[in-house]
């Protein structure tokens, strides 16, 4: 028994004077850019990120653009629905007056007729415009982030500011503002940068490895703990180079050669689109303007067309046939100078997009 317990004790005391060893180690690597290859990805990368920018951009003009020439067409929209109503009590006067005049013999039932089909004609406008109003206000709700629902108004189109005039001789540097284009720059860099990058995947990789750690022992007396602390720092570096892959490092390199043609075509081509937008933009805003004009001394003709047709059939010295002509032409030059001031506010918020926001610097 006493045997077992000496045996017993000296695997005691042998597990006690074991030590336990505890070990750290870190690794860390620093690629050297000897051959400008991180340089020209990070270049790269920061230019894609500009141009998604100018994507968004892109599409918060557009969004402007689209909203503005929404309002505007439901502004000539309710111009033309209030013509319209303005020549119907016209019109339920002149049906009244023509048959007064009938029961008292001085008009026939053909005039009395023919008042009634000017009547009926812009009676029937109302409804088709009322619709397309609805779904005009509709559509700008959408554009908003809206629920369909009404849309608040400002002035009326005739009561609406006239546009400024364009100043002549617009600098073409003007258009270094549009986000498209500078998308299509930024596009052309990150190309042109990702060129650098196959390029230098011909060249070896170098890099500076480091690993540090460090342990420390336990034994069965507890003081020396720090005692057999111990630390291992090392360094080296390693040198990676490029092996034979069947081409595919040329391959690389000539994919983003012709990525980059393909880039500076769309570079091209976005600058020639946006002068073509300019001045397909100024030559719009200048002529409908011209026709808003002539076509507001159109109506003014009309009206005193007919306040003098009017007085010579009440006279007795016309047939109401030409009051009826006078008013079909009125109503219709009426409808068509609400176009007009549609479109002369169209075509400004056109010039204001192909200009990338405006003619001020």
């Amino acid at each position: 028994m006493q045997g077992n317990s000496n045996f017993r004790g000296g695997k005691e005391q042998n597990f006690q004077s074991k030590s336990n060893f505890l070990s750290l180690t870190a690794d860390a690597a620093f690629q050297l850019d000897f051959f400008g290859r991180l340089r020209r990805a990070t270049e790269a990368s920061r230019a894609q990120l500009l141009a998604t920018e100018e994507a968004q951009h892109t599409v918060t003009l557009t969004l402007v653009s689209d909203v503005a020439s929404a309002y505007f067409a439901l502004l000539q929209l309710d111009l033309e629905l209030q013509i319209t109503r303005d020549t119907v009590k016209t019109q339920e006067g002149s049906v009244k007056l023509t048959s007064l005049r009938l029961s008292h013999g001085v008009a026939t039932k053909l005039d009395v007729l023919q008042a009634q089909q000017v009547l009926d004609t812009a009676s029937a406008r109302i409804p088709d415009l009322e619709r397309q109003i609805g779904q005009e206000e509709d559509a700008i709700s959408i554009l908003l982030g809206n629920y369909p629902q009404g849309v608040r108004r400002g002035r009326p189109l005739a009561e609406q500011a006239l546009p400024p005039d364009v100043p002549p001789g617009l600098p073409s540097s003007l258009l270094e503002r549009r986000p498209d284009i500078r998308q299509a720059e930024q596009i052309l860099i990150a190309a042109n940068a990702e060129i650098g990058v196959a390029k230098s995947e011909f060249f070896p990789q170098i890099s500076l490895t480091g690993s540090g750690g460090g342990g420390f022992g336990r034994s069965s007396a507890f003081s020396s703990l720090m005692s057999s602390q111990t630390e291992i720092w090392s360094y080296g570096a390693q040198v990676s180079q490029p092996i034979f892959r069947g081409g595919a490092l040329r391959g690389n390199l000539r994919f983003a050669e012709s990525q980059r043609r393909q880039a500076l075509v769309a570079y091209q081509q976005a600058i020639q689109r946006a002068f073509g937008d300019v001045s397909n933009a100024l030559i719009g805003y200048e002529k409908l303007h011209e026709v808003r004009v002539r076509q507001e001394q159109l109506v003014g003709d009309l009206e005193e067309s007919v306040r003098l047709s009017i007085m010579r059939y009440q006279g007795g010295t016309t047939a109401y046939l030409e009051v009826l002509d006078g008013q079909r032409s009125l109503f219709s030059a009426e409808l068509t100078l609400a176009e007009a001031r549609g479109n002369e506010y169209q075509s400004l918020v056109q010039l204001y997009r192909a200009l990338g926001g405006g003619w001020r610097q």
